[in-house]
């Protein structure tokens, strides 16, 4: 009998679920740190050449490339974000230790560890999944910007090894799970907030809608924008880190007063991109400039972050000031890696006036999805949120002041998308 697999593969972590004939779903658990987990880190680690572990493997994947990146010495390169890349036509190949990868190649890698670890638990999924895919790729600047994305993550699961691929929009799929619970017919609103995007759908779901469909559910439409967490961090990572690492520092070249290259901030906004600045060319700008700087301490201190590659335990220095502002109003920033050392005060209101133009962006998409299904806000029975950005007070605000908070539902905020996909190859029957 063929499995009923969904694959849910997210810009920061990554889920595959199994249904089975009774409607029941199952996650895939990964082992991090001696406990399961559902979640599974889209990450990959590329040992250094001179690493003992690199004599047997090249690279690592989820929980393992974390675990192999924190331990290693010397250390090699961590790789995130990919699924950020998928409409990028610039991003074609890159090397990494003198071997060449598409960005296929690099998803392929993830999706067949997720795939071997599921494995372990429901024995062979088979050749045939469905995968959740955003309403908009981030990046994607029209509909042949999206179907470029598409095929390339198609690519990628091909190679990952499964052979019958369809997609499903993430909060449709995120809807199916929402369904479960429903003993009545309502007009749902999915509100699905991944690392990379943020998308929105409009339905009819309950009994009376299950049974006549019988499969694609009753959508009236979809929107999305490239805005989400990620966004939210580079708030943090401009506001709190840039700073004590060179942003607005000046340095003299030929007699002129220059400030550090502000591109190299950029870069440090977008994670996925900053795996990518430890290059030769990159590196003896930035020891020239530190040579000639009015504050050496902050260029050396942006030199180290590079060179040790110590991305992921910044991105995990603001992910935990994020999560705490989503608790309490007042939280500390604290970053420590000899030399460098930043720790910082950070209220909420602060924080959510930095990312008001992405909250604002939010609230536009939602309009517009309502006007041209000509539904009035009133006409919403419920609001399902899911993502982890679900989680941040002023995100909840947006929908709380649109629908009202009687009306906002939520509920396994990282897995419900890869549960809906594993319902929804049930209902098709692949």
């Amino acid at each position: 009998m063929r499995k009923a697999v969904g694959l849910d593969f997210g810009t920061t972590n990554s889920a595959v679920a199994v249904a089975s004939p009774d409607g029941s779903v199952r996650l895939a658990t990964f082992e991090e740190d001696g406990r399961s987990i559902e979640t599974f880190r889209s990450i990959l680690y590329f040992f250094h050449p001179f690493d003992e572990e690199a004599q047997h493997r090249l690279v690592a994947a989820g929980p393992q490339a974390i675990a192999a990146y924190l331990r290693a010495e010397p250390r090699g390169r961590l790789i995130q974000s990919l699924k950020s890349f998928l409409a990028s036509r610039s991003f074609s190949q890159t090397i990494l230790y003198k071997s060449f990868y598409t960005l296929e190649d690099l998803i392929a890698i993830i999706i067949r560890e997720l795939r071997s670890a599921a494995e372990k638990q429901f024995d062979n999924l088979g050749t045939s999944v469905v995968v959740g895919r955003p309403v908009r790729f981030s990046g994607a600047k029209n509909e042949e910007d999206d179907g470029f994305a598409v095929k390339r993550l198609e690519a990628a699961v091909l190679q990952g090894g499964f052979e019958q691929i369809h997609f499903e929009y993430e909060p449709v799929a995120a809807a199916y799970k929402y369904e479960t619970r429903l003993d009545h017919d309502e007009l749902v609103l999915i509100a699905d907030f991944g690392g990379g995007t943020s998308d929105f759908s409009l339905l009819h779901l309950g009994p009376s809608v299950r049974k006549a469909e019988q499969g694609r559910r009753d959508i009236l439409g979809t929107d999305g924008v490239a805005i989400a967490g990620n966004d939210f961090d580079s708030k943090l990572m401009r506001h709190l880190v840039a700073p004590e690492l060179g942003l607005g520092a000046n340095y003299v070249s030929n007699g002129k007063l220059l400030p550090t290259p502000s591109w190299i901030f950029k870069e440090f906004e977008r994670w996925h991109y900053l795996s990518f600045l430890k290059t030769q060319k990159t590196m003896t700008m930035l020891n020239r400039v530190r040579l000639e700087a009015l504050e050496p301490q902050k260029i050396e201190n942006l030199i180290h972050v590079i060179d040790d590659e110590l991305g992921f335990k910044l991105y995990k220095s603001i992910e935990r000031t994020k999560v705490d502002l989503s608790d309490e109003e007042l939280s500390s920033f604290f970053f420590e890696d000899s030399p460098v050392s930043i720790e910082k005060k950070l209220n909420r209101p602060e924080f959510e006036d930095w990312i008001d133009p992405y909250i604002f962006e939010m609230s536009k998409c939602i309009n517009r999805l309502l006007a041209r299904c000509d539904v009035a806000a009133a006409d919403v029975d419920s609001v399902f949120m899911t993502g982890g950005s679900s989680f941040v007070p002023a995100v909840r605000r947006l929908f709380e002041e649109k629908f009202g908070a009687s009306r906002l539902r939520s509920g396994g905020e990282l897995t419900s998308v890869a549960e809906g996909l594993g319902l929804r190859a049930l209902a098709m029957g692949t």
